[in-house]
């Protein structure tokens, strides 16, 4: 069996943010990031010391300017994709619970969509499987 070098896991956290008419938000990468046009769910790295339920709480708020809460975050999927030097490890968890209104802060745009319509988008390769688990959940 032939040994694989360990990658260094990069361990990050998303947020469906599921509407009452059952879309979700993504949002566009901007131009000069990693992957830019491509369609995400908002969220971001987890910091040292920081749970993945805080981390996207903090995420939230800086990306998008809403407001939520650890215990408003249900764990409903996971991905694991090879980043190069890097292993990305995805935890994704559904949200029905914020105050505010979403505005792009650090992206290119946003947009409610049903987890269908996401197989019509372009998005990152660690998103794709979880469309059909957020389809089955929402």
């Amino acid at each position: 069996m032939p040994h694989l070098a360990p990658s260094q896991p990069l361990l990050v956290v998303a947020a469906a943010l599921v509407d009452p008419d059952g879309r979700v938000l993504l949002q566009q990468r901007p131009p000069g990031k990693s992957l830019p046009g491509l369609w995400e769910f908002p969220g971001g790295k987890i910091e040292p010391g920081e749970t993945p339920e805080a981390a996207l709480v903090r995420e939230l708020e800086e990306e998008l300017g809403i407001t939520t809460y650890g215990n408003c975050l249900a764990p409903a999927a996971f991905a694991s994709e090879a980043l190069g030097d890097k292993h990305l490890l995805l935890l994704l968890y559904v949200c029905r619970k914020w105050s505010g209104v979403a505005e792009p802060r650090h992206a290119s745009a946003l947009k409610w969509v049903r987890p269908v319509e996401m197989y019509t988008l372009p998005m990152p390769p660690a998103d794709l499987p979880l469309i059909g688990l957020l389809d089955a959940l929402i």
